[in-house]
């Protein structure tokens, strides 16, 4: 199950889709334009707190798999993608993974006084709806999502360089990462 939820994410990170109405961002977020960032940002405001619903860890990590984003209503930001988040505790140079799950969808977004936030989110669905949610959320961008979906080794290189950039950003002493029952990982 891990192996497979490690290739969803990796799929995520390689897959891109181009359309005329959808832009593809900028490695990630790592980069982009400044309004990228700005609403980037905001993605992993909501993915921290979407994490809360979790078992609680030191430290939350937000990993965004962007599909493709629609820029052409600034009222309403499209941002398709799989989004994760992953609850850990430092343990000596190891980040111990504690908690975590996947959110994909279609996430909202519009410029408030606050700056960018997330105004919205149409989630797949779990269990049976999967599939149909999936094919509606994501519409014409479903093959690439169902693309990244199926990459569980790109997902995994996605995870370890977002824990890698969380590690350096707040100086961090981790170089592992290790979820239960599997041997600890070295950080890119």
């Amino acid at each position: 199950m891990k192996k497979v939820v490690l290739l969803f994410m990796v799929l995520m990170a390689l897959a891109a889709c181009h359309s005329k109405q959808a832009t593809s961002p900028a490695s990630e977020g790592n980069g982009g334009s400044d309004e990228q960032t700005s609403y980037t940002t905001a993605i992993d405001r909501y993915l921290v707190g979407l994490g809360k619903q979790y078992a609680a860890g030191e430290h939350c990590v937000p990993v965004r798999s962007i599909v493709a984003v629609d820029e052409q209503n600034k009222a309403d930001i499209k941002v398709w993608g799989d989004f994760w988040v992953f609850n850990y505790n430092l343990v000596g140079d190891t980040l111990k993974c504690v908690s975590g799950g996947s959110h994909p969808g279609l996430m909202h977004i519009s410029q408030t006084a606050n700056g960018y936030e997330v105004t919205g989110f149409d989630q797949v669905e779990d269990g049976a709806g999967n599939l149909t949610s999936a094919q509606r959320i994501f519409g014409a961008n479903y093959e690439a999502f169902h693309a990244l979906n199926s990459n569980a080794e790109g997902r995994e290189a996605l995870r370890a360089k977002s824990l890698a950039d969380y590690v350096k950003t707040h100086q961090l002493k981790a170089t592992l990462y290790q979820d239960f029952g599997w041997p600890a990982q070295k950080l890119p």
